[in-house]
């Protein structure tokens, strides 16, 4: 399968057929141009400047000679577009993102930065902010404590600067709304922005429970991207997601789940990925593991190689849109090669057009 071709071909790698053949392909009509220019035009006498014109057409030829990777790689980029169009590259990252959380290595779920309440982007009042308290039960002795995390949605308040200036000194029924007071609401303040004459304030809302949340199972608590889509900001991609992803799970019935996970599996034969994933008992397990929450993923049956996977899609990524025709790493290589190519036909040129010229002019007086 074209998609499973992991050469990168501006790095001369040599040891490709493509490369070995192009290389002494391009050797030989080097030399052929230069046999060619001998022959049928070393019998002028050229003068410097025209030299330099004849000197300048042969670095063209080298360099246009030489540059046959470029030319390669641009049509592998073309082909590779034809084969993979962006739209359906962009709807099998899509769906790749969404039913991340469903494909880790059971060990990974107990990752507290994989797998952390502070991921759950949906729904409201997510996401929420940890706050972290330490509770002494002897003063005397600072070992003795606890940590307790409290968390709290993140609201936003916009108002009019000279209004938030009178509401700090004054009650006002918009913080009892809110059920907070002026004082509470300034502890609780996480950021503030002022833009003319507006200001924005982020704060700490209300307190919330997400252990113990019967619509937040472990799945929703992971906003990792396998590949994000280029240009989409990663926050709107990591919501969007979240939100398809928890319609999967509390608002859809079972099939939508099923339909996704037999999608996946199709994407993975589609990009030579192996995998023991069987749809159907992938989605039992999703929706018993999203029932009893507090279990140990440690028998989903998700099996497939991940690390292929993420590798095809970096190498595919590379060629769409970090497509590098001449990378840094070969530029000193290739005008050395460059250079020294050009310089040596070009005094072979100028050597045997001197000789010739010299043996003209003996001709001559001697005549």
């Amino acid at each position: 399968m074209f998609a499973n071709l992991r050469t990168e071909f501006y790095r001369f790698q040599f040891w490709d057929d493509v490369s070995i053949s192009h290389f002494f392909v391009t050797g030989l009509f080097l030399l052929a141009v230069l046999v060619f220019l001998i022959r049928n035009h070393s019998k002028e006498r050229y003068n410097p400047k025209n030299l330099l014109k004849i000197g300048a057409i042969l670095l063209l030829i080298v360099f246009l000679s030489l540059t046959f990777f470029i030319s390669y790689s641009f049509g592998l980029n073309v082909k590779l577009r034809e084969k993979f169009p962006q739209k359906s590259f962009n709807a099998d990252k899509t769906l790749l993102n969404t039913l991340n959380p469903f494909l880790y290595n059971y060990s990974l779920y107990s990752s507290e930065k994989l797998f952390a309440i502070t991921n759950i982007l949906y729904p409201k009042p997510y996401p929420v902010i940890e706050v972290t308290d330490t509770t002494f039960y002897d003063l005397t002795n600072k070992e003795s404590y606890i940590l307790a995390s409290h968390y709290y949605s993140i609201d936003t308040l916009k108002m009019l600067t000279s209004g938030y200036e009178n509401l700090k000194t004054t009650s006002n029924s918009v913080f009892n709304a809110l059920g907070l007071d002026n004082a509470e609401l300034q502890k609780r303040i996480i950021s503030k922005k002022t833009v003319k004459d507006s200001t924005e304030i982020v704060f700490k809302g209300a307190e919330v429970s997400p252990r113990y949340d019967p619509d937040i199972c472990m799945f929703l608590r992971n906003n990792t991207l396998i590949s994000p889509i280029s240009g989409i900001s990663i926050k709107k991609q990591q919501r969007q997601n979240a939100i398809r992803r928890y319609k999967l799970l509390y608002k859809l019935d079972k099939d939508s789940l099923l339909n996704s996970f037999k999608k996946l599996d199709t994407l993975l034969k589609k990009y030579g990925i192996e995998s023991k994933i069987n749809p159907m008992e992938l989605t039992r397990d999703a929706f018993y593991f999203r029932d009893n929450n507090h279990e140990q993923l440690n028998d989903i049956r998700n099996t497939f190689d991940r690390n292929a996977l993420l590798a095809e899609f970096n190498m595919l990524d590379s060629f769409f849109y970090q497509s590098n025709y001449f990378d840094s790493s070969i530029r000193t290589i290739f005008f050395s090669v460059l250079f020294s190519l050009w310089l040596f036909g070009f005094l072979i040129f100028i050597i045997v057009n001197f000789m010739r010229k010299s043996k003209h002019e003996k001709a001559d007086l001697s005549i």
